[in-house]
């Protein structure tokens, strides 16, 4: 392929450089400038950024077939034959990523101008932001896995970094070290899918794997092994099963943190990956399948747990875990351009919903219990309006976005068995769809729960506090909110179906990348017509419930359930989140912590290191008593020792001098007695 050389490289140095220049800017010297001055340049580094990106789509739109957008550097690591450049390709997929990084990070960045704006630790969060922006364009954007894998390690520091912002607070901190850590395990993964690589391809670039695979030279178990590997990489990423329990946790960064990184960007970065690799994927039938059933299990445990959620931002979040489940299970069928159209607009929608509710706690002075709101639709109407609109999305009504998106997801799974994967899914393909579709009714029912609890319905507890105070939050806030609910609302004509009239405009545009997905779509566009209207009717009984339910406060019916046994039972089981985290803790954590104190510290800290240390010091002390007898202040010992001293050294001086005298005479009286 010929090298498109004339203006992709300058932007692509610029696209990179100009956020982590802001980085730069705001981690040296932020604390010295007016807030005023460090908001604008923070914010203004990924607007100019979006502005590359979108010059960088352009370039491919228009780029001939066969010609590449990208730019290669210099050559970054050498070691024997292995080389790896810092090479940057903008492909359909790459550019669609660096749109919503840039865009949906911009909007985020001009919200946390208000939202962080009394926020002692300014400077430091936005040092953070830009440099979390830089991390994702270099993950989307590297040509290798080495790259992709730095970008991938920087998303995970600047969620470490932004997940416990506020350390001072001991539970904020021990979150973003669960993030660290969980995230840790998933990278095991991705080190060993780079040595399998190496190892069987001897390059770690995706067209030298790309081309293996094509020739028959990975597949088979090697393929297999690259594929879980690489699995459970974005099982920790983008938090699945068994993964999943740092997202929850990661809430306790500021809410702009959460709706960036912990919705829109990062957590998609496992989806990227197997969208990157789908070739890969696809020749691992097994390990398509596990991703598929990983996806599916995760979007209805996770919506399960969302139900009875107390705090607005923690059903938020197992709503991404659920939704990320959606994303992992259209990539484990082979719909990769269906994932990744759900993460556009869960980017739109979730971004929005996060937004609103970090402008709900906002005017609440730091309330998250949705049992302490309620009729905050007439404090903040513009807030309550966006909100309604990305809770219409999520819910799938008809034609918003997450309608569109989900059900391309939906009616892929549900077809999967009559494609190219027939062989494989057709036992299973229906068990999935059916548990995709029950997890869409249950994510309508929690967020209509949530909407009534905490806009409309009155507070669930007696002598809760009404917002009477409440106001509605500044401009820098809403405004982003508005153009979100915007893209929430029409973001959806991107991929609109053909059984719709539409053409599929975003699955065409990443067929080069992705391939064509309709070869899995068998059947009718009157059966996808039926299973969008099957789906909307589960949605539309989530919503019937939760309005029994919550939409006149504390409804008897509520309290009558909760009063019996096995929904008693249940309630306490899902608010436990099903005790998985309580299970890690005594399966893994205790035993590592017994370990560590027991054998480590008590074992061999204290009894053995410690004993031989001990004796080293005792040497030293017994050492240190015969030379104290010697260092006492008298000054006719030291005289007396002097004198000993010199004695001994004239003595050793003298005495083989002498010796040598008397044995230099023996051997002439030997001789005389000889003869």
């Amino acid at each position: 392929m010929e090298q498109h050389a004339d203006s992709a490289p300058l932007l692509i140095a610029a696209l990179l450089l100009l956020p982590l220049g802001g980085a730069l800017f705001c981690g040296l010297f932020g604390h010295r400038l007016p807030r005023g001055l460090v908001g604008a340049l923070a914010g203004s580094a990924p607007i100019a950024a979006f502005g590359c990106a979108s010059a960088l789509f352009q370039l491919v739109v228009a780029a001939p077939e066969g010609e590449q957008v990208g730019a290669n550097f210099f050559t970054w690591l050498q070691a024997g034959p292995l080389q790896v450049d810092a090479s940057f390709v903008v492909d359909p997929l790459s550019a669609l990523m660096i749109l919503m990084i840039t865009g949906v990070g911009s909007l985020i960045h001009i919200y946390s101008l208000g939202y962080m704006e009394h926020d002692p630790g300014f400077a430091r969060y936005f040092a953070c932001l830009n440099l979390f922006t830089f991390a994702m364009l270099v993950l989307v954007l590297g040509d290798s896995l080495p790259l992709t894998f730095v970008g991938w390690e920087g998303v995970g520091l600047c969620s470490y970094l932004l997940v416990g912002f506020w350390f001072a607070d001991e539970a904020k901190a021990a979150a973003g070290k669960k993030a660290f850590i969980v995230n840790r395990i998933g990278d095991v993964g991705f080190l060993l899918a780079m040595m399998l690589v190496l190892r069987n391809v001897g390059s770690l670039n995706y067209a030298h794997l790309h081309a293996a695979v094509d020739s028959g030279a990975v597949g088979g178990a090697t393929a297999t092994g690259i594929c879980l590997a690489l699995i459970l990489a974005a099982c920790g990423k983008s938090a699945q099963l068994p993964l999943y329990v740092w997202l929850p946790d990661a809430m306790a960064g500021p809410t702009p943190v959460s709706a960036l990184i912990h919705a829109a960007t990062m957590v998609t970065a496992g989806i990227y990956l197997v969208a990157r690799v789908n070739w890969l994927l696809v020749a691992s039938p097994t390990a398509m399948l596990l991703m598929a059933t990983v996806g599916a299990l995760t979007a209805f445990f996770a919506a399960t747990v969302a139900t009875v959620q107390r705090d607005i931002k923690k059903v938020l979040a197992y709503s991404t875990v659920s939704q990320l489940g959606f994303m992992f299970l259209a990539a484990g069928v082979g719909a990769y351009a269906a994932a990744m159209f759900h993460v556009l607009t869960h980017a739109f929608f979730k971004a929005c919903l996060f937004l609103g509710a970090g402008s709900v706690i906002h005017g609440m002075q730091g309330e998250q219990d949705m049992r302490q709101m309620g009729g905050l639709s007439r404090r903040m109407p513009l807030t309550c309006a966006t909100f309604l609109v990305a809770t219409l999305s999520i819910t799938g009504f008809p034609f918003l976005a997450g309608f569109v998106s989900k059900d391309a997801i939906l009616w892929q799974v549900y077809s999967a068995d009559a494609g190219a994967y027939a062989g494989t899914f057709s036992a299973s393909a229906r068990a999935l769809w059916l548990l995709a579709t029950l997890a869409a009714g249950l994510t309508s029912f929690y967020m209509w729960r949530l909407v009534y609890l905490t806009f409309f319905s009155g507070p669930l507890r007696a002598g809760a506090p009404v917002a009477a105070k409440v106001e509605e939050s500044p401009f820098a806030m809403t405004a982003p909110l508005v153009l979100l609910a915007l893209l929430a609302m029409f973001g959806g004509s991107l991929g609109w179906p053909a059984s719709l009239g539409g053409h599929d405009a975003l699955g065409h545009f990443l067929e080069p990348v992705l391939g064509a997905s309709t070869e899995l779509a068998g059947g009718s566009q009157r059966l996808e017509m039926g299973l969008m209207v099957l789906s909307t009717g589960v949605a539309l009984c989530g919503f019937l419930l939760a309005t029994v339910l919550f939409a006149r406060g504390p409804h008897l019916l509520l309290g009558r359930l909760r009063q019996r046994p096995a929904p008693g039972w249940l309630h306490a089981r899902l608010l436990g989140a099903w005790h998985v985290d309580a299970f890690y803790d005594v399966a893994i954590v205790q035993p590592w912590r017994w370990s560590a104190q027991v054998l480590l510290f008590e074992g061999f800290e204290r009894r053995i290191l410690g004993a031989a240390l001990s004796g080293v010091g005792a040497l030293m002390r017994g050492v240190g008593f015969f030379g104290q007898l010697l260092q006492n202040g008298n000054i006719q010992r030291y005289l007396a020792v002097f004198v000993i001293g010199l004695a001994l050294a004239l003595y050793g001086w003298i005495a083989p001098t002498g010796a040598h005298s008397w044995r230099g005479t023996q051997p002439a009286a030997d001789s005389q007695e000889g003869r």
